[in-house]
């Protein structure tokens, strides 16, 4: 895939790509169970992969969402990430906290979301994508948008689209031909 050197120069730099969950690692459904306060989600594996690749090629991930859901808590868990931020509707406030505590740069930093509670942190972030199933109006204000919709493939998009941009796709493809063959 051949990437716009515009974009290239947004995606180089990145050291942290930061998601929403509903609508981007999810595809915003929630089923809430009549007898539980519980709810459930559904995670796309390959976007989990995509989180475990980029975070293997030295991007760290974080997570910024406006609910509080323990499925969250144990996906971020599973896949390793470090900041995971709920119930924090201000979205742009809880990625200037990240960005602080890391110590880097807005240029270092990507965010993706789906909506307007997304919007100013798409708009501040060095890399500002949306997904496929986004609203115009919030597409109009990204970098990027991905060619799947949110939970069903757009993470991976992005976490491809990064490591491709930084040079690290080619050592992950190798790792898996030639590094991981059976005896």
């Amino acid at each position: 895939m051949e990437i716009q050197e515009s974009l290239l120069e947004k995606l180089r730099p990145l050291r942290l790509m930061v998601l929403d969950v509903d609508g981007v690692l999810t595809d915003g459904s929630l089923f809430f169970h009549a007898n539980s306060t519980e709810e459930s989600k559904a995670f796309n594996t390959q976007d989990g992969q995509g989180v475990k690749l980029l975070q293997a090629s030295g991007v760290k991930v974080a997570i910024i969402t406006g609910r509080v859901s323990k499925v969250v808590t144990l996906r971020a868990q599973a896949l390793g990430i470090e900041f995971v931020l709920q119930g924090r509707e201000d979205k742009i406030t809880a990625l200037g906290e990240i960005v602080n505590e890391l110590g880097l740069d807005w240029s270092q930093i990507g965010y993706c979301g789906d909506d307007l509670p997304d919007l100013a942190a798409i708009r501040k972030a060095g890399f500002g994508a949306s997904v496929a199933n986004a609203p115009d109006y919030i597409k109009q204000y990204s970098d990027y948008t991905t060619q799947h919709s949110g939970g069903q493939g757009a993470v991976r998009e992005i976490t491809d689209l990064i490591m491709q941009a930084q040079g690290t796709w080619q050592d992950c493809i190798n790792h898996y031909l030639y590094n991981l063959r059976a005896n």
